[in-house]
């Protein structure tokens, strides 16, 4: 008797279990059906902060980019920086050549600001650089600011890199600035550039402003020295306020050493055109790179927002589908008269100095 009771209670007790099985598995599958997404969950991605995961998706690759501080310019230095930072994942390491006297007020104006966690050195340009190398005509030494030539010495300043990107002051990022760096340069080519007669607005623009989109705008080709070049008077001259530079190339060509000997015959022959403006650091380069260097996609270079007219050649809605927005030209978006200065006016960020102060503008063309 006592074995058969065994038997009956080992029996409820697998059946017992057996029921309770069951109960845990339907009630497994109410709870998927409630939440289908359960168990999706990537390990920790809810409790990584967003400053964490910011840092991480920043790992990676650095791409270099070199942009010059002029004291008087600082705003748009901060501006062009926010908007390559704020519109990139990158890891975006900026490389600033400035004057000495600039350091301190950069310095504050970065880590006081949301530009705190943005990776960056400051390099510092030594004018010395220059001697023997600018003429000495008066009209031409009040036109020189020595950080315009800090595109010169790209490698000097980024002695680790094997491409890089420089970058004017007066420009506005507003695409990814990897999308530019991962641009292909031909085989050869230490360089690319955004040539003058990439578009037709291009042309219209610069023909206004003395026909400085070609070569004959740029160089004076009675002089001896450019007539064995062989250049054609027409070709089309390019902006190097934007300048993809693979700087493996750069040195193995001597680049820099070709730019300082071309500003050193200058001062002895006067080679640089009669109708030249303020580009004395283009010509150089155009020597240098003639039909030597790859093009950088246009939309990577929307340029003379600073030239009378830009409104009515640009639409807003172009603008807003550029890569990239320059402002070359005599007006600029920090100054009284300035086309689509409310774009640059998004990525502004005011001076803790209070040093600094766009001057708004009263009318625009």
């Amino acid at each position: 008797m006592k074995r058969v009771n065994l038997i009956i209670l080992v029996l409820l007790a697998v059946a017992f279990l057996i029921i309770v099985e069951r109960n845990l598995l339907n009630l497994s599958d109410i709870l998927h059906l409630e939440n289908p997404d359960a168990g999706m969950i990537l390990p920790f991605e809810s409790e990584v902060s967003p400053d964490l995961r910011l840092e991480t998706v920043r790992k990676g690759e650095e791409i270099p980019v070199l942009i010059t501080a002029a004291e008087e310019r600082l705003g748009a230095v901060v501006a062009a920086m926010n908007s390559v930072y704020q519109n990139s994942k990158a890891n975006v390491v900026f490389t600033i050549v400035t004057l000495n006297d600039t350091v301190d007020h950069l310095n504050e104006w970065l880590t006081k600001t949301r530009l705190k966690n943005v990776k960056y050195k400051i390099v510092i340009f030594k004018p010395e650089l220059l001697k023997g190398k600018i003429s000495k005509d008066p009209q031409t030494l009040e036109a020189v600011k020595p950080l315009t030539f800090a595109r010169y010495y790209l490698p000097a300043y980024l002695p680790e890199a094997e491409k890089a990107i420089y970058l004017d002051d007066d420009i506005i990022v507003q695409g990814d600035i990897q999308e530019l760096y991962e641009s292909n340069l031909k085989p050869g080519h230490a360089a690319a550039f955004s040539d003058d007669c990439d578009s037709a607005s291009s042309k219209g623009f610069v023909r206004g402003a003395g026909n400085q989109n070609s070569y004959i705008g740029f160089l004076d080709f009675k002089k001896d020295a450019i007539k064995k070049l062989s250049m054609r008077a027409n070709t089309c001259s390019f902006n190097p306020g934007v300048i993809i530079a693979n700087l493996t190339e750069w040195r193995n060509q001597n680049v820099t050493q070709q730019l300082e000997h071309w500003m050193e015959l200058n001062t002895r022959e006067d080679l640089y055109s009669n109708s030249l403006a303020e580009s004395i650091t283009t010509p150089p380069l155009l020597i240098v790179f003639y039909k030597r260097h790859s093009m950088i996609d246009p939309m990577w270079h929307v340029r003379h927002l600073g030239s009378t007219g830009a409104r009515n050649r640009y639409s807003p809605q172009f603008v807003r589908a550029a890569k990239l927005l320059h402002w070359n030209g005599h007006y600029k978006p920090w100054g009284r008269t300035s086309s689509f200065s409310e774009v640059w006016d998004k990525w502004f960020i005011p001076d803790p100095t209070g040093k600094f102060n766009p001057v708004r503008p009263h009318a625009e063309d």
